[in-house]
């Protein structure tokens, strides 16, 4: 049976309960920590910050889950007409959720922020600067997923079947997302509000380092992120004419000249290595990895066995537990991914992006020194670890390696390539198998499989269903069970004698079968039609036409024939054509046969 739906009022009340309950535990963890901030010291305040600032935005994560999986929220906007039109506009509804969920854990974690780092950011720019962080992931899928809808309301055909045709929905993700990440810049800085950095003497020497590197861009902006008090710098952009290099005035206010330089020189490192390409390659093999394997891995984890007996003792919906199982999956997976995929590569590019200061000057002390500016001014422990960044002390220490070695610059180098060159090579592997899963015969045998057990598990349950009876007889056909799928239709058949499907492929199975033991003309003549009265779908039409012709009645399998073809579809008229040329044949070569029988 189904779970009963939670109504949607309650639903609401509940999820609100949650986030209430949920604020108040953020806040009491919090309002200990800075009240324990001085006693712990500056380092291990930080970590203790940080260690609670991801615990709490994964459970952020954990309760969205359960406000869409479990309280079934989207549900009540199932019937708003708008909604149904442009399923984007209710996608964004619980992305806003998701990032409230979020802003929970940022305004209610400002207190000890402030305490620890001695910050002066409000709580309102502090969040505000993490919605706009956000936006560059945020943005992008939001216009893709409203241009599909737009595609879906125009009255265009052609790109409407493209788009429901799981290739064509992948290769209409990649170039959207080539599309944005080329032209998206423009678009964000914007949404950043940046404005340019003011022509002056540090203007100028920037601009001089990048003629010297020989780096084409289109702006130089400043980046007022966090009220424009972080020392640190960027660029984004895959082309130059859409390039534009991030300056906050922090960074400006805080260093040299000559550290400016080498921090302006570590991002010119980034387009130089086609980091920001690389980052795009590595975004899209989550995206066929999540293609390739997510559905089996679902279907996998669907079957087994505790996960079944959960679905049976808690008398959950079989339908609703698998999207929750695929939802649950992808969040986990989307974390390893980045975290340790991503991060690995991330982590690696920001060390090449160091080295190559060594490209534009002779030494890396200006870099170095900067990094323990950054050190004693962001108040962070130059030990601590980061998931995207070697941490402060390591990446000093390797550049002071450097410094003694430069052969220490070419190690990595030569690291960073194998490591893209065994990724591709996975990738590759990825791919091969989710053809082979999605299109190939592995595939076909795979869901038929999963199929079979899903739909005898049930028939255990409840044997009397005549719809999993003809899906079963269905799997066994197209597994060559012939016999087992004949007893599955006829089971079907008895049970429900309107049942047209079961009616139909019974039918072809005893009008076409090789088996002796399984070829029954009679029978399939009968059946096909009942299916016929039933449903005369073109397929069906077929059946009786073959059921005819192998009773030897081809005048009828000619007319059941002709119906079949004029019901047919473009794609299907040569496979029904054929079929009446075979009809008209015999037909002709019986007529010839009489005449030739007839006394003169």
């Amino acid at each position: 049976p189904e779970s009963t739906p939670v109504p949607a009022g309650e639903a609401i009340l509940t999820a609100g309960a949650l986030a209430a309950v949920f604020s108040v535990w953020v806040r009491r963890d919090f309002d200990r920590l800075a009240r324990a901030a001085d006693a712990l010291g500056p380092a291990l305040a930080d970590i203790r910050f940080s260690a609670l600032t991801t615990r709490f935005s994964i459970l952020a994560v954990a309760l969205f889950a359960v406000d869409v999986y479990v309280l079934d929220l989207p549900a009540g906007l199932e019937a708003w007409p708008a909604l149904q039109a442009a399923p984007t506009l209710g996608a964004l509804i619980f992305l806003l959720l998701f990032i409230a969920h979020l802003m929970i854990v940022w305004a209610l974690n400002h207190g000890a922020y402030e305490k620890i780092y001695s910050a002066a950011v409000s709580r309102r720019r502090r969040v505000t600067s993490q919605i706009a962080l956000a936006a560059p992931v945020l943005f992008p899928w939001l216009l893709l997923s409203g241009a599909a809808d737009l595609i879906g309301l125009l009255p265009f055909e052609t790109p409407r079947r493209l788009l429901t045709h799981p290739a064509g929905e992948l290769a209409y993700f990649l170039c959207f997302l080539v599309l944005v990440a080329v032209v998206g810049p423009a678009l964000i800085r914007l949404f950043w509000r940046c404005r340019p950095l003011e022509d002056g003497w540090m203007r100028r020497r920037i601009e001089a380092l990048c003629r010297r590197a020989r780096l084409r861009y289109a702006q130089i902006l400043y980046w007022p992120v966090f009220d424009g008090r972080m020392i640190t710098a960027g660029v984004m952009g895959l082309v130059g004419r859409f390039r534009y290099i991030l300056v906050t005035p922090g960074l400006l206010r805080e260093l040299s000249p000559e550290q400016v330089d080498q921090v302006i020189a570590h991002e010119i490192g980034h387009v130089k290595r086609w980091h920001l390409g690389f980052y795009l390659l590595f975004l899209s093999g989550y995206i066929l990895l999540a293609y390739a394997l997510f559905d089996v891995a679902a279907m996998l984890l669907l079957q087994a066995a505790p996960i079944h007996w959960i679905i049976r003792f808690l008398e959950i919906d079989p339908v609703t537990t698998g999207s929750a199982l695929l939802g649950l999956m992808t969040v986990v997976v989307f974390l390893v991914y980045f975290r340790l995929v991503f991060g690995y590569f991330m982590r690696n590019f920001e060390r090449q992006a160091d080295l190559y200061v060594y490209r534009l000057f002779p030494s890396a002390r200006p870099l170095i020194t900067t990094l323990a500016k950054i050190a004693l001014a962001s108040g962070i422990a130059p030990e601590k670890p980061n998931w995207h960044h070697f941490s402060i002390g390591e990446r000093i220490t390797y550049l002071e390696r450097c410094e003694a070695d430069p052969r220490w610059i070419a190690r990595h180098d030569r690291k960073v390539a194998r490591s893209i060159a065994v990724y591709l090579a996975a990738m590759a592997a990825v791919a091969f198998l989710g053809w082979q899963i999605n299109f190939g015969d592995p595939g076909r045998r795979l869901s038929a499989h999963f199929l079979e057990i899903a739909a005898t598990r049930e028939l255990a349950r409840n044997p009397h269903q005549p719809d999993l009876l003809t899906l079963l007889g269905d799997i066994h056909q197209s597994r060559g069970r012939l016999a087992e799928a004949a007893a599955a239709y006829e089971r079907a058949v008895a049970l429900d004698p309107r049942q047209a499907r079961a009616l139909n492929n019974l039918a072809w199975l005893y009008a076409t079968s090789k088996d002796p033991a399984l070829r029954r003309p009679e029978r399939a003549l009968a059946l096909a039609r009942r299916a016929a009265a039933l449903d005369p779908a073109p397929h069906v039409l077929d059946t009786l036409a073959e059921s005819y012709y192998v009773n030897g009645h081809f005048a009828e399998a000619m007319a059941a024939g002709r119906q079949a073809l004029e019901a047919a579809g473009p794609a299907d008229r040569a496979y029904f054509e054929a079929q009446l040329e075979k009809f008209r044949k015999k037909e002709s070569e019986k007529a010839a046969g009489d005449g030739r029988g007839k006394p003169r």
